[in-house]
């Protein structure tokens, strides 16, 4: 891919990053409760209820720090010009380069993950198509036992709650994955054995077999 493409990839991956780290808390928890409030509110009601109650919300907040400004000032007599001057001469509008590498950046991610069904669905290679197959039948499970709401709420707390976890208690939680891979690395190497084996063991593979537990 080229440079020109990765570069916002890589910014907005290095924001998610802070924001999942919670390097600054405020702005983490800010957009967390909000997150969560959004897709508890989706869970009783439709998404025109919750974008519509919303959008009353925060313009009802406005429209009572505007007139609250606008009477202290009255009271006091004092000039400081509109409450919200800072924010209404940003520029908010979108330059045509940075659409531009967005687009190019979404769009490379689309078509990656079109090639990627059609090797997949057309089995170009099987085994990969079998797995494939295989996480499709899980996921019907997963979709009896939940829905998708439930699976995004619990994603978002696992996505905020996860690597801070990790970070904190690194050391046990990297010792406790190094243990669960011996555990299977020993479970594999006595299947193959007694594959191997064929049901006909002697003293010598009995005393590697020992060896193994």
């Amino acid at each position: 891919m080229d440079e020109t493409l990765e570069r916002p990839a890589v910014h907005w991956t290095h924001k998610v990053l802070e924001l999942l780290y919670w390097r600054d808390v405020r702005a983490t928890g800010l957009v967390l409760g909000c997150s969560l409030f959004l897709l508890l509110s989706l869970l009783s009601c439709s998404i025109i209820s919750v974008l519509s109650y919303s959008a009353l919300a925060l313009l009802s907040l406005t429209l009572s720090f505007r007139t609250y400004r606008g009477v202290l000032q009255a009271v006091q007599k004092s000039d400081e010009g509109h409450p919200f001057k800072r924010y209404l001469d940003q520029d908010v509008a979108f330059s045509k380069d940075v659409v531009q590498r967005h687009s190019d950046v979404v769009l490379s991610r689309i078509n990656g993950a079109l090639k990627e069904l059609r090797r997949l669905f057309l089995v170009e290679d099987l085994i990969d198509s079998l797995k494939f197959a295989v996480f499709l039948w899980v996921l019907t499970y997963v979709g009896a036992w939940f829905n998708g709401l439930t699976l995004l709420i619990l994603g978002l707390i696992g996505a905020f709650s996860g690597p801070i976890v990790y970070e904190t208690h690194q050391v046990m939680v990297t010792a406790v994955v190094f243990r669960l891979k011996l555990c299977v690395i020993n479970e594999t190497t006595k299947g193959n054995l007694l594959n191997e084996l064929d049901g006909f063991p002697s003293e010598n593979t009995c005393s590697v077999l020992l060896s193994v537990k």
